[in-house]
């Protein structure tokens, strides 16, 4: 047992002739994923195209080996490229070896990140990126990539300044406006019609076919072009300047917490099919791996991709098997079918993005959040807002997101739910105000805070009482339905011990009902719940209500 902690793939099942059948054909459907949109996204984090072959190769083998979810869509992804290409702009020229060395270095730096956090059992952190903050930054994204491909997309040869100031056809390449234009649309068709099929393959294999048959990198075409076969080797990036690292700290930081988020929404889709428990820190040690062998194989840090998961899932595959076999086939490709590439054209590659990323654009469910809870849409709106506003500097619209759902998050738990109650026809205690309910009795101040008892509560569940005790003089009794506390931290026990004693100098009883035990455990520790005719326990409200009826204590 102990072994396949260390391994899990150990406990992967044994391949029989008939699961071997299934295995292959969902690999061969998954690496005609992986290959061309591989290619694209390297295109995208502006490192040479083989990179993205090389992105699918080892790295993705050491995630899909040693993570907790093996059918996950391991490989490049259109937002960790993103990331990588817009947080190197301004420190190298895209293409060039000291990119390739950024890159690299991006990718054993965010490796390490997620390796650690794995190892301290440190899963939890990917929580403080919440939905709203998430669905935000994704939709820039999305936005951010679809303008970034346009160029290759319309086949501009020029730069928009250009195209502004001089207003021509010219500025544009016919063909491949053609090659990208028709390409997106046939991948929509595609993916509309026939799911199934690998529409990228297809249609990356028809413009190619294409583009050789009309000459097109003849007429200065922009094509793939030439790709080196052969495996890259294992090596340390050459060093890079401390003013460099420093620089890539933050894209890091971001690329580690994107990436991993990528990888926690295909993750939990599968464990819920298959009704088994996510472990996210054996995941994150996976990716973490999986990113350092990225850095020391010249390429750039993968994650997991939404789509190829759905894929992975849909296609029968019921292990990693598949995947590893869909490596296998990218395999074959870079050792002896790269020099297939070489036609096709990069407009190709960008309606392969562009068409991988155009669900990630969802303006309803901008406005779906902000019927829910207007503060978390006017969160998810900023968001967005400064993502688009900073590019490339991506990481300055996730960050603000995640310190304005955390200054919520304190306020709602500084502000806590505290309500009068009464008994209602059912015999269950609840909120006078909504249920226009009388009060248990004249003496009676009946309360619920739905809260923790803790520094952030207590103020405001001492402040309330005060104030209602300054207003209704007349009462006798404050009983507290402790049902809902379900912690108290030292600040609480403190809050609770000051509660009882200014109620104690007014001649109050304090009655507190259906304490829970490790609550109530914790104040006995403090020595808080000593005996006295100033305080009365009830295991439940219905032996409390009937006590406070009986009679009253105030002496």
């Amino acid at each position: 047992m102990q072994l396949k902690q260390w391994f899990p793939f150990l406990s992967w099942p044994r391949l029989s002739p008939a699961m071997a059948r299934d295995e292959v054909l969902a690999g061969v459907t998954i690496g005609l994923m992986l290959l061309p949109q591989g290619v694209a996204y390297a295109a995208l984090a502006g490192m040479p195209l083989v990179t993205g072959i090389y992105a699918a190769l080892l790295p993705s083998l050491v995630a899909v080996l040693w993570g907790a979810s093996p059918r996950l869509g391991v490989g490049p992804t259109a937002l960790t490229s993103l990331l990588i290409g817009t947080s190197l702009v301004g420190m190298a020229e895209p293409g060039s070896a000291q990119w390739v060395t950024l890159a690299a270095w991006m990718a054993i730096m965010a490796g390490a990140v997620q390796w650690l956090l794995g190892a301290l059992r440190s899963g939890w952190l990917v929580n403080l990126v919440t939905s709203p903050v998430l669905n935000g930054f994704t939709q820039a994204a999305g936005i951010l990539i679809f303008l970034s491909q346009l160029p290759d997309l319309l086949g501009l040869r020029s730069s928009w300044s250009a195209l502004f100031h001089d207003p021509s056809l010219h500025h544009f390449d016919g063909l491949a406006f053609c090659f990208g234009a028709g390409g997106l649309a046939a991948l929509l068709l595609l993916k509309k019609l026939a799911p199934k099929l690998p529409a990228a393959v297809m249609v990356v294999a028809l413009c190619g076919i294409i583009s050789a048959a009309v000459g097109y990198a003849e007429h200065d075409g922009n094509i793939v072009g030439h790709l080196p076969a052969g495996l890259p080797g294992l090596a340390i990036p050459a060093a890079i300047t401390m003013d460099q690292f420093s620089r890539l700290l933050l894209p890091v930081l971001m690329i580690s917490l994107v990436s991993f988020l990528e990888v926690a929404s295909s993750a939990q889709v599968e464990h819920r099919h298959t009704g088994t428990r996510w472990n996210e820190n054996q995941d994150l040690i996976a990716q973490g791996m999986a990113k350092v062998v990225a850095g020391l194989s010249g390429s750039f840090a993968i994650s997991a991709s939404f789509s190829r998961s759905a894929v992975t899932l849909h296609s029968g595959a019921k292990t990693g098997w598949a995947t590893v076999f869909a490596i296998a086939m990218v395999l074959v490709t870079v050792l002896w079918l790269t020099p297939v590439l070489y036609h096709v054209p990069q407009a190709a590659l960008a309606a392969v993005v562009v068409s991988a990323v155009i669900n990630l654009i969802q303006p309803r469910s901008l406005r779906a959040l902000f019927r829910i809870s207007p503060i978390e849409g006017g969160i998810a709106l900023t968001t967005f807002v400064l993502t688009l506003a900073t590019a490339p500097r991506l990481y300055w619209g996730v960050l603000t997101g995640v310190l304005l759902s955390l200054c919520h998050f304190l306020y709602q738990r500084l502000h806590p739910r505290i309500l009068e109650i009464g008994e209602h026809a059912d015999g269950s205690l609840r909120s006078r105000g909504i249920w226009d309910l009388p009060a248990i009795a004249p003496h009676v101040l009946a309360l619920r805070m739905d809260a923790e008892w803790d520094f952030a509560s207590s103020a405001a569940l001492e402040r309330y009482v005060t104030q209602v005790l300054q207003q209704q003089p007349h009462i006798q009794i404050v009983y507290l339905d402790a049902q809902p506390i379900n912690r108290i931290d030292v600040t609480g026990v403190e809050s609770f011990m000051r509660l009882r004693q200014s109620l104690r100098k007014q001649g109050i009883c304090l009655h507190i009902g259906g304490l829970k035990l490790p609550v109530q455990a914790i104040l006995d520790k403090a020595g808080a719940l000593a005996s006295g005719p100033d305080l009365q326990l009830s295991r439940t409200n219905a032996q409390a209500l009937l006590t406070m009826r009986v009679s009253c204590t105030t002496k």
